[in-house]
């Protein structure tokens, strides 16, 4: 298989973690003999920096015309400090994602047996737990109507939703749950939010097209209480953006980082594969961010596109990693890896997967792994 990949690494770590998921893909690409082209692209703080827009044309463009884009982070300091900034990096991939039509962001929840005692949560609690995520991305108050008045006194954020918006992602996430545990939770607001009696309806109205699927509400307060509650009773949730945005984050505690979380945002025609973080200034340029959730991203990606025995290699991999503790400070605090080491590990696998002699466990874990 030939694909042309646009490559955004965007700011922060997100420059560091994507080269870790080329690596991945390049050592797919010899050893099942596809061909993967990358082509860079500036989006967010970057941009703006050396174009004066967090979008450009020329970066649009590209993602326009690429069978998918691989993204790594946005975001910087001078402008999260900075309320008044006109011209924010968000500000490019919230455009990127309506331009490509990307409504369904898809994020797997799954602790690895190895990281449980990472989380802060009590094992009994996580173990066992895996469930994805569906987060509607075009619509709700993030692109609804935005006001200020001339005093900076008084502001406004219209949430909106169409039935064709909520029916679009209600079947792909029906869909999932039928190829899974058969159950699909739709969270939202509905005592309170139009827009969420709105979903509600919706819902039930597909639900009637997924009769094996069992079909349960619950409130985005009750929901979050849950998820650390009681997680392993989701198999899907369904929710609208700004609600998916929060339960997504607030759910990486249950892996024990959020350097492990991947995503899938999914349009008609396009797609896009990022990992959950952020941008993380503060390890920029440190060789300590978590690449894993971007070298995961990569294998959604192969995914996407059928090559699911190539990407289950990349989750072997990660997982190998994981057992032989060649993770990150953000897994493991005296951890003597880093970014680049975790990356060359997993590609190495990839390439010599069949030969385990050739990961060695003592060498790994005084520092003489298999990085070449």
């Amino acid at each position: 298989m030939n694909l042309k990949i646009a490559v955004l690494p965007g700011d922060g770590i997100g420059p560091e973690v994507i080269l870790q998921a080329k690596k991945a893909l390049y050592a797919i690409g010899e050893v099942y003999n596809h061909e993967f082209v990358f082509e860079e692209a500036l989006m967010g703080a970057i941009a703006i920096d050396k174009t004066g827009n967090p979008l450009p044309e020329q970066t649009l463009n590209l993602c326009l015309n690429t069978d998918a884009v691989l993204f790594g982070a946005i975001g910087d300091p001078k402008y999260d400090n900075n309320p008044s900034a006109k011209v924010r990096p968000e500000q490019g991939l919230l455009k990127l994602r309506k331009e490509l039509g990307l409504f369904a962001n898809i994020r797997p929840i799954k602790p690895y047996k190895a990281l449980i005692d990472a989380s802060p949560l009590k094992r009994e609690i996580i173990d066992g737990a895996d469930f994805t995520i569906f987060r509607e991305l075009t619509g709700g108050a993030y692109f609804g109507k935005k006001t200020l008045n001339e005093e900076g006194t008084h502001a406004s954020d219209l949430c909106e939703y169409s039935e064709e918006e909520i029916t679009r992602i209600a079947h792909l996430a029906f869909k999932s749950a039928q190829n899974r545990r058969k159950k699909l939770t739709m969270v939202d607001k509905a005592n309170v939010l139009e827009t969420s009696r709105l979903w509600r309806k919706v819902v039930k109205d597909v639900s009637v097209n997924y009769p094996d699927v069992a079909l349960d509400f619950l409130f985005v307060d009750n929901a979050a209480m849950q998820l650390i509650l009681n997680p392993k009773q989701f198999d899907v949730i369904l929710t609208e953006n700004l609600f998916g945005d929060i339960l997504s984050d607030e759910a990486s505690v249950i892996t024990g980082s959020i350097g492990l979380l991947a995503s899938a945002s999914l349009g008609e025609k396009n797609a896009l594969f990022e990992p959950i973080h952020g941008s993380y200034p503060q390890a920029k340029g440190k060789n300590i961010a978590n690449p894993i959730a971007s070298i995961l991203s990569a294998a959604m990606l192969l995914e996407h596109f059928g090559l699911f025995e190539e990407a289950s290699v990349i989750y072997k991999g990660v997982e190998k990693a994981i057992e032989y503790e060649v993770v990150t400070v953000d897994l493991k605090a005296d951890s003597k890896f880093g970014t680049n080491e975790v990356g060359e590990f997993v590609s190495n696998f990839i390439f010599s997967k069949d030969d385990l002699l050739y990961f060695n466990n003592d060498n790994v874990h005084i520092g003489q792994s298999t990085i070449v």
